[in-house]
């Protein structure tokens, strides 16, 4: 076989270093970005915050304009750095209004030195809540007991979970401690570990410690005023017919308690009002906080709703002039080749922050677009949307969208929304149009929440009443969303009030 040389054309797509980062950037969410912003200004020294240059004023009366941040590139080492701003201007037509006058608005990180105003408390930021474990054992350390009974108590408190239920049966408990407590004289009874877990059930939370749900909502009732209305009959209740509850047996308990249903209305009122989980009540961990990358509100005056960058959400950014004036143009050493391989990479890094708050405004303005009336009307209102649809519009790859999308919040009037939650399937109606799921499940938890306690709707009625507002949905799919909306079903949904 002969060999030859031949000539061939082709393109292909090479993800370049900048690629791959700008790609990182745009999947990134708040807290991570401010966590690669702070390594990147770490890193490169050519990097700096800056605090300096003030923020500029919003001006939603006028014609809305979409400006990039001030940044500083020099182009030699004996030509002074400029300032480059590009403003683009918005048609007066355009439904929502958008703008990002503050992108890098600078934000103390928490590497940062607190002003003297700020709120600050080291304590609360830093500090933990204690764990129901460290809780209760607070409170053993403050009860006199035998060193015997402290040692029984620990493995109770071992053995209680993070509800405040035990994990163990206590005769397990005990057949553990036998062995190591039982002398000659004196061996170890049941009776002792019992004695010291109904000891162990007073502690606070009321009900921890508890063996089941019964002994929990009992334990809660016993430490209720012995004159509270009622609690017999709630104690009996949870005791003895708990089962029947749970099946909202109502015409059977009445019977065996010998009890109308006034009195069994208010012993349920009562039980109502126990926490079926004490441990819950201690909290176990921090509290983790979402802080919206896109900010939307209502322009009244104009009937328009603007979106806008939280401004909080990045510090603003600029290439250090000092460092960038020493870089040379025709030095090729390595102090030189050093600082013009960061300098590259601290305008390439703005640049792709600016490419992903671009992108980020786009999406989020075109997702209010589409989804008017969900901000108009609420969740009813919410049409059927996907990714596609929005691709479309902003002429990108839905892979984009779905970075963009993901793990990136909207803080609107009616709450703080991922990006995410506007995308819903869709179902057909009788008149050929289309109704999202998210409406569907809303028109679902307006119907139970109108409907009759004593005889609560079921799926099928449900299905059916839908069907009359035009809405094709079968049974299955109602349960399905019912359980994504944690409603649980007719049966369990009954009640005498």
């Amino acid at each position: 076989m002969k060999t030859s040389l031949q000539l061939k054309m082709s393109q292909s797509l090479t993800m370049t270093p900048q690629l791959q980062q700008a790609i990182k950037l745009l999947q990134l969410s708040t807290l991570d970005l401010q966590q690669e912003i702070q390594e990147a200004l770490d890193s490169n020294p050519m990097l700096e915050v800056n605090e300096d240059m003030a923020s500029a004023d919003a001006d939603h009366s006028a014609k809305n304009t979409a400006k990039e941040d001030i940044v500083e590139t020099p182009d030699t080492a004996n030509e002074p750095t400029k300032e480059i701003e590009i403003a683009e201007n918005i048609p007066d037509d355009l439904g929502v209004d958008s703008s990002w006058d503050d992108i890098y608005t600078h934000t103390p990180t928490s590497h940062g030195t607190a002003s003297a105003d700020d709120d600050y408390n080291l304590e609360n930021v830093h500090g933990t809540t204690d764990s129901l474990l460290s809780h209760l054992q607070w409170q053993l350390n403050l009860t006199p007991m035998s060193d015997k009974d402290r040692i029984i108590a620990e493995a109770i408190l071992e053995s209680t979970d993070d509800d405040g239920y035990l994990s163990s049966q206590v005769n397990d408990i005990f057949e553990g401690l036998v062995e190591d407590l039982s002398v000659e004289d004196n061996p170890l009874e049941l009776d002792e570990v019992e004695a010291v877990l109904h000891r162990l059930q007073q502690f606070d939370p009321p009900g921890v410690c508890a063996t089941d749900l019964s002994d929990c909502l009992s334990i809660q009732l016993k430490q209720l005023p012995s004159d509270t209305d009622h609690r017999d009959i709630a104690i009996k209740l949870v005791e003895d017919h708990i089962a029947l509850l749970g099946t909202k047996d109502f015409t059977g308990i009445m019977r065996k308690l010998k009890i109308k249903e006034d009195e069994l209305r208010a012993a349920i009122l009562l039980i109502q009002t126990l926490n079926p989980k004490p441990g819950s009540t201690v909290d176990t961990g921090n509290s983790e906080y979402v802080v919206p990358d896109v900010i939307v509100s209502k322009d009244i005056k104009n009937n328009r709703w603007r979106v806008e960058l939280n401004p909080d959400i990045a510090p603003k950014l600029r290439v250090n002039s000092s460092y960038a004036s020493m870089v040379k143009r025709a030095d090729n050493s390595s102090d030189n080749n050093y600082l013009k391989d960061h300098l590259a990479e601290a305008r390439w890094f703005i640049k792709s922050l600016q490419s992903r708050n671009e992108t980020l405004l786009k999406v989020a303005t075109t997702i209010v677009e589409f989804q008017r009336g969900f901000f108009d009307y609420g969740d009813e209102a919410m049409k059927p949307l996907v990714l596609h649809d929005i691709a479309q519009a902003v002429d990108m790859h839905e892979s984009t969208i779905s970075r963009v999308t993901t793990q990136k919040y909207m803080h609107t009037p009616r709450g703080i929304y991922e990006l995410k939650y506007f995308f819903s399937s869709h179902v057909s109606t009788d008149s050929g149009g289309e109704c999202s799921s998210t409406a569907i499940r809303a028109l679902i938890k307006k119907l139970i929440a109108a409907e009759n306690t004593r005889k609560p709707l079921s799926d099928s009625k449900i299905a059916t009443l839908l069907g009359e507002q035009g809405i094709k949905v079968a049974r299955r799919t109602i349960a399905k969303y019912r359980e994504a909306l944690n409603i649980p079903p007719s049966n369990e949904r009954k009640s005498l009030t």
